[in-house]
């Protein structure tokens, strides 16, 4: 009698526990009974019949899922490995279970071709640099797809994207010769404005002569800076000691008497001192 009662408090014991079911908060139960959905079941402790209920739990938090590198040829024919992850969450608890047997596998690969026939509509450029167009293509196909599984796909991101290896040269190279063509750009730009100021310059000196001699003594005192043994005559300064020189030859030719060219005129008698007349006995 006693064993009796022993195996019964063990059965009901055992019926009990299989009976009750913890739904935790970021979960759902799905509610069967004898195959039929009588509902969904909130967060707590649930109570459902042993033997005859199942209560399947989802869960509602965000998954994410790494989708495979992918060989993709781009529409410039460029072959790519582009790999990316896809972030979803169940909206639906029912229909995630009656209407698609796995939401990982299902969401893994329709992602996989998703993403080959969204890459291959754009030319290398365009998936280099216009990544968010990409995703967002992507992410808009994606939960088309899956809104009847109730699933919401809540963003796709393309994480690598390998490039064959003369692609990489051919495409440092091209950055090289855009790095050297700005540069001779703006070197040019350079020049020209400083054509311009010194055009500018050259202007004010000539409406200014003594700029030019300030800016000569100005260069000669730079230059003086570093006690070389170095001597620089400008241009200008060269000319005027020229001139200078000329002009005191000119000065000191009026100064002297005129030297006669014949012989005659040489034995002639010498010019009379100021103030002195022919009758004056200091003639001879």
């Amino acid at each position: 009698m006693v064993v009796a009662l022993v195996v019964a408090a063990a059965v009901v014991l055992v019926l009990v526990l299989l009976s009750l079911r913890v739904v935790r908060q970021y979960e759902r139960g799905v509610h069967f009974r004898l195959g039929r959905v009588i509902g969904t079941r909130e967060p707590g402790l649930r109570v459902i019949l042993p033997l005859i209920d199942r209560m399947p739990r989802v869960s509602l938090r965000i998954v994410t899922s790494p989708v495979q590198s992918q060989g993709i040829i781009t529409k410039d024919n460029v072959s790519v490995d582009i790999s990316a992850v896809a972030y979803y969450r169940v909206t639906d608890p029912v229909a995630s279970i009656v209407r698609i047997e796995s939401v990982q596998a299902a969401i893994d690969q329709i992602a996989q071709t998703t993403l080959r026939k969204v890459v291959g509509q754009h030319t290398l450029d365009e998936t280099l640099a216009e990544t968010d167009v990409i995703n967002g293509d992507i992410r808009v196909i994606l939960d088309a797809t899956t809104t009847s599984w109730g699933v919401e796909v809540t963003l796709v991101e393309l994480k690598d994207i390998q490039l064959p290896e003369g692609m990489k040269r051919a495409m440092a190279k091209q950055a090289e010769a855009e790095r050297e063509k700005r540069a001779k750009i703006i070197a040019a730009e350079g020049e020209a404005l400083a054509a311009s100021a010194l055009g500018a310059a050259s202007d004010t000196m000539m409406r200014h002569p003594l700029a030019l001699q300030l800016r000569n003594l100005q260069t000669l005192v730079e230059l003086g800076v570093d006690k070389n043994t170095t001597v620089v005559f400008p241009a200008p300064l060269m000319s005027t000691i020229s001139e200078l020189a000329t002009f005191l030859r000119r000065e000191t030719s009026a100064l002297m008497p005129e030297v006669p060219d014949t012989p005659e005129a040489a034995h002639a008698a010498p010019p009379r001192e100021p103030g002195l007349s022919a009758s004056d006995p200091r003639t001879g």
